[in-house]
């Protein structure tokens, strides 16, 4: 990585500590617990992991580390919507695995053109080799092809495929707050090797795709939160702006 790359990740992640934690994880505490538990104990979740840690890389910032999040927070969403709608039932733990499984796969095919649905295809073949109803197989791909934002999104089959696909999105959509500063960003730029000064020239563009993510999250529970993680990212991207046009000009 570019040592300036690596000066202002140090920089990026002091802001970033000093910024407040999402209020998601404070006020659906007990539901990020549950998909934790549930995560680290359900078999076919595990099984899923295990498959995906030998394939995933960081190349585009979107490795283990982001779909373990993402499938955390999937997990969490489904939990948190479930209890909104007063019903908790036996078909939570199915809706929190098919959710997680749709987390740790969604960026599988991040490398092609259209990773959303190439990922979804990969995903279809895959799974059939799970002990997954062919229905669930249908509705994790289903929230696979439809992650990408500022695309077309395909209408997903049932009720069931619709939470999953909701929770997915926004679930990797709150990743584009403090974690794009912290990790995300960094990453794609070494693997694509960007010069700095492209990156400066780029960034506030860069920065109106932040507001324009803000308005899209599906689920009841994410557009009451992502929002907020989406204007955290915007504190701390022109933050660091700042301290680019600062600290940094004369090396760029």
């Amino acid at each position: 990585m570019d040592p300036v790359y690596i000066h202002l990740r140090e920089r990026a992640c002091q802001i970033v500590s000093a910024c407040p934690r999402p209020a998601f994880y404070v006020d659906c505490a007990d539901a990020c617990a549950w998909s934790r538990n549930f995560y680290a104990t359900d078999p076919v979740v595990g099984r899923v992991r295990r498959f995906v840690t030998t394939r995933l890389n960081d190349d585009f910032g979107h490795g283990l580390r982001h779909a373990t999040k993402v499938s955390l927070d999937a997990g969490a969403l489904v939990v948190a919507e479930t209890n909104r709608a007063h019903r908790r039932n036996a078909g939570l733990s199915a809706a929190v695995r098919h959710a997680q499984c749709a987390g740790l796969l969604h960026d599988i095919e991040r490398e092609r053109p259209d990773h959303a649905r190439a990922g979804a295809v990969f995903a279809q073949h895959l799974l059939k080799q799970f002990p997954l109803p062919s229905a669930a197989v249908d509705d994790i791909c289903s929230a696979i092809g439809n992650h990408e934002a500022f695309k077309e999104m395909v209408e997903p089959p049932t009720e069931a495929a619709g939470l999953i696909d909701a929770c997915l999105y926004d679930a990797d959509k709150f990743r584009w707050g403090p974690d794009n500063f912290t990790d995300t960003i960094w990453d794609m730029l070494a693997f694509e090797r960007v010069p700095p000064a492209v990156f400066v020239r780029h960034y506030p563009r860069g920065m109106d795709s932040l507001q324009r993510i803000r308005g899209t999250f599906r689920s009841a529970t994410g557009r009451r939160y992502g929002p907020e993680f989406i204007d955290i990212g915007i504190e701390i991207g022109w933050r660091l702006y700042d301290v680019i046009l600062d600290e940094f000009a004369p090396v760029l």
